[in-house]
């Protein structure tokens, strides 16, 4: 039996057009920046800095990794090739949970900036929907959903830059006075502490670019093209979020108000430009988490259907997830599935979903920082195309910072805590179950991809 295969019908840009709208830098400044600058006040453009050092660590653990193994399975396939099945599969259980919460996370978004065009309707529905629609978009060929989200990409970068201009062309303050007086929300003078635990939700704001990965195997010549994507991805990212972010400090007319206000982006950009603009980059940031979910479903498609081709559940769900459509060459049954699950997630109480969540994604790059050690040492990993300058500086230093963020999500009774407990549940009854069941059938069966000749890239 031949192993499934995708149809490799993407290039380089493609590829990044698809990551650049799982990440949705418009979604990340309209909704993970306030939490930012609650924490941090004006500080946050520190933590903002910040947080992209550490995303140049971890886009370095990426590339190479990516580049030697550019897989539909994304960091469980990369973590079983450099540390072994074990940690391999409770990677996979991780990211399986985060995956398909996160469709839902993002999804519930669009109600939010929706409403005004849908009063009355539960924001659960519209988010429930917008999962199910873009299952159904993702069904079709990777090339095709490609050229959609880089149209949706373009309207939400010019959201953006209309944002940057409101600010930066007319700022209440300046850049000097942002750098060495920063001002927390409560009026004092924003502590390094607070700056220090803020650059953990920015950290979070930036996450997305590895996904590129998951398309290393519809990419054409993956191994380098994928490691460009993710570099090209998280550089992108960077100006995209930190710029607008920035401008909103400067140009915000009134802190106080900014800080207390239940939407910073819409009190902004209602005070420099008025209402009617508000609502128009409200809807364009509706459009943005649409991408987003649209993006994330065909990310988390891509793990299932490498999951059943590895054949990791009972064989009639193998055979399901790894189903691949004969016309669009897509795994369509994942990707079904995924938008699905994800609907059903779209009616569980929020705070819920973002306990499950949140610190996952913080042992998944754990994992991936000591398989680049591990990698490098076993030669694991030479056969990668791409290779991190300066090595082992930035997994070492990456790992570091992931130390410090789980102290930090240990002293927050409220979310950290619980989330760090749900993330350790996971991982161990993913263990479990590769003890109990896979192991004892014969172990777990990774597929061997081979090199396809590339149909038409775009």
């Amino acid at each position: 039996m031949s192993t499934p295969a995708l149809r490799r019908g993407l290039r380089t840009l493609g590829t990044l057009l698809i990551t650049l709208s799982a990440i949705s830098p418009a979604s990340s400044v309209f909704i993970i920046a306030p939490g930012v600058i609650s924490g941090a006040g004006t500080g946050a453009f520190y933590s903002f800095v910040a947080a992209a050092v550490v995303g140049v660590f971890m886009a370095f653990v990426y590339a190479e990794l990516a580049s030697a193994f550019p897989l539909a399975g994304g960091e469980y396939a990369i973590v079983t090739r450099t540390l072994g099945r074990l940690p391999g599969f409770a990677v996979l259980g991780l990211m399986i949970i985060t995956q398909v919460l996160i469709v839902a996370v993002i999804a519930l978004g669009v109600g939010t900036y929706l409403g005004v065009l849908l009063p009355g309707v539960p924001g659960s529905v519209i988010a429930a929907v917008t999962c199910v629609v873009a299952a159904v978009v993702g069904v079709f060929d990777i090339k095709l959903n490609a050229w959609v989200t880089g149209i949706f990409l373009a309207i939400e970068i010019l959201a953006l830059i209309v944002v940057s201009a409101l600010g930066l062309l007319n700022p209440a303050r300046s850049f000097t006075e942002l750098l060495a007086h920063p001002v927390a929300s409560d009026g004092g003078p924003a502590t390094v502490g607070a700056i220090a635990i803020a650059t953990s939700v920015a950290i979070f704001a930036y996450n997305g670019y590895g996904s590129a990965v998951y398309f290393g195997e519809e990419t054409q010549d993956a191994s380098r093209g994928i490691a460009r994507a993710i570099l090209m991805a998280l550089g992108i990212t960077v100006l995209a979020e930190l710029i607008p972010v920035t401008a909103v400090l400067l140009g915000a007319p009134d802190l106080n108000a900014l800080f207390t206000s239940e939407n910073m982006l819409s009190y902004f950009i209602g005070s420099r430009g008025g209402g009617t603009l508000d609502t128009v980059i409200g809807l364009a940031v509706a459009l943005a988490i649409i991408n987003a979910v649209l993006a994330i479903v065909l990310i988390s498609s891509r793990m299932l259907f490498s999951s059943g081709r590895d054949r990791a559940w009972p064989s009639p769900v193998n055979r399901a997830l790894a189903s691949v459509h004969s016309k669009f060459g897509t795994p369509w049954v994942a990707t079904v599935g995924t938008g699905l699950v994800a609907a059903l997630l779209c009616f569980v109480d929020p705070k819920l979903l973002l306990v499950v969540t949140s610190t996952s994604i913080v042992a998944v790059y754990a994992a991936l920082c000591l398989g680049a050690i591990v990698g490098r040492r076993t030669g694991a990993t030479a056969h990668a195309k791409y290779r991190m300058p300066w090595f082992p500086v930035a997994p070492v230093l990456a790992l570091g910072v992931l130390v410090f963020v789980v102290y930090q999500n240990v002293l927050d009774p409220a979310v950290g805590r619980p989330s760090l407990i749900v993330t350790a549940c996971v991982a161990l009854l993913s263990i479990a179950y590769y003890v109990l069941v896979l192991r004892r059938k014969g172990g777990w069966k990774l597929a061997d991809v081979t090199e396809e000749k590339a149909e038409e890239p775009a």
